[in-house]
């Protein structure tokens, strides 16, 4: 005959104590035991949240070693874009910048550009690979600057749809005024021949490799994953900003700094 297991769910009697002195002894063990429970479960508690808050920390330290800081370079001061042939167009923001960047950006082989209009900025379009033979620009990336730089003078506050661009050699732009003549600030005389182009006025907003790049919409198109296209409105440049800001992200100050002054219009 096969003997039966034994019943786990039994409990062990001492014969030598009353009902009521086992009961209490149980009772005991079982609120020892009960007591102990509540004890792990706090320090799994506590452990779970000291995990969770490390994980958290080495999240934060991983997204920080990811995220490269982006080193300024001297262009970043200006006005500036990448043309679509990838070569650095730069402009100057006012009177002092016009002066800083002809005087101490200008290079030999660079294309210079201006508008007959007070108040427009000077462009160079530098030739970024190094080559022994003379730079000739594509006609598209003339075409951008052209846009560039009428786009960002008088010309979008006054609300003008074109305005006439030239652009010289370098060997053709002085500091010496004609006799009788004063250079102000910001001002060089322009000799010699020069080329029209009659570009019209739009622009974009983008971002490019960290920073915020605003030139014409062909180079956005080519350099920027996002981009947004403007032209002059009503709209005021810091809500501008702030719509633009949505679509590319990148600081807002540096957005406000990259639109033409005057209004707005988000295409």
């Amino acid at each position: 005959m096969k003997k039966s297991e034994p019943n786990k769910s039994t409990i062990s009697i001492d014969i030598n104590k009353s009902i009521e002195e086992n009961a209490s002894l149980y009772y005991a063990q079982a609120k020892k035991l009960k007591s102990k429970r509540e004890g792990i479960t706090k320090i799994l508690e506590k452990t779970k949240k000291d995990l969770l808050r490390i994980t958290e920390a080495q999240m934060v330290v991983q997204k920080k070693a990811e995220t490269k800081p982006i080193k300024k370079k001297w262009y970043h001061n200006f006005r500036w874009f990448i043309t679509s042939k990838g070569n650095l167009a730069v402009g100057g923001r006012d009177a002092t910048s016009n002066e800083i960047l002809i005087k101490k950006h200008m290079d030999k082989e660079d294309i210079v550009f201006h508008t007959d209009m007070a108040g427009s900025p000077f462009f160079i379009l530098k030739q970024e690979q190094e080559s022994s033979k003379p730079f000739v620009p594509d006609p598209l990336e003339l075409e951008e600057v052209a846009i560039a730089t009428a786009s960002f003078s008088r010309a979008w506050r006054l609300g003008l749809t074109t305005l006439d661009v030239f652009h010289v050699d370098p060997t053709q732009v002085s500091k010496t005024p004609k006799s009788g003549e004063f250079m102000g600030k910001g001002s060089f005389m322009i000799t010699g021949k020069t080329t029209y182009i009659h570009p019209m006025i739009g622009l974009a907003v983008g971002e490019y490799e960290g920073m915020v790049m605003a030139g014409p919409l062909s180079a956005l198109k080519h350099n920027c994953k996002k981009f947004v296209q403007i032209t002059q409105g009503k709209t005021k440049t810091s809500q501008a900003a702030k719509k633009i800001q949505k679509k590319i992200g990148c600081g807002l100050d540096e957005i406000v700094r990259s639109i033409p002054a005057g209004g707005v219009n988000i295409l």
